[in-house]
């Protein structure tokens, strides 16, 4: 497999086929059995796993989001961000408007473990509010509209479209997208 540079690579296939171990490859969440795989040529084992993954921006199916405010959440993208980048990429994300609308203390409300004071659709914009604020090289998208109603899945689309594409004057990012419904991938080179 080889995905160039800017490209959208759809992994598109019924459940335990191997879409998400081939993903978890890529961050060295496990290193292959055989074979090696670069990155601008280079083999991911001969780089350390920080630098490696400060590179990649992943955006699961099962949101991991901690017990702490919104803004905190979008931070972890970017440890050193300010409240106007933060602002900045939730509006990307489509999520400025219901953090600021449908919750109590806007940026600064807690989500509670695992974010369950938010409904599904606000909890994939939180996590793509902090891959946009990462701005990684590398974004792996794991199924991350799956479980989403009709309408949560459209604002979510949108803010993965713009994840995928980033604005002019940016370099292409590489992404690898991991997805049941082909919806999803119409986009995908």
């Amino acid at each position: 497999l080889e995905a160039r540079p800017g490209e959208i690579v759809a992994l598109v296939g019924p459940s335990g086929v191997g879409k998400t171990t081939l993903a978890n490859l890529v961050p060295r969440f496990y290193d292959p059995s055989r074979g090696y795989i670069t990155v601008d040529g280079i083999d991911l084992r001969r780089v350390t796993l920080q630098s490696l993954r400060d590179q990649i921006g992943l955006v699961p199916q099962e949101t991991l989001l901690f017990s702490d405010t919104v803004a905190a959440n979008i931070r972890y993208g970017k440890l050193d961000a300010t409240p106007s980048e933060i602002e900045a990429a939730a509006r990307a994300a489509n999520a400025h408007q219901f953090i600021i609308r449908d919750l109590p203390d806007g940026y600064e409300t807690q989500v509670g473990e695992r974010g369950i004071k938010l409904s599904g659709g606000q909890r994939q914009r939180i996590a793509i509010a902090r891959a946009i604020l990462k701005n990684p090289r590398i974004l792996i998208l794991d199924e991350a509209t799956s479980s989403l109603d009709s309408e949560s899945e459209q604002l979510v689309q949108d803010a993965l479209d713009g994840l995928m594409h980033p604005g002019a004057g940016q370099a292409g990012r590489t992404t690898f997208v991991i997805a049941h419904r082909l919806s999803t991938i119409t986009n995908a080179d």
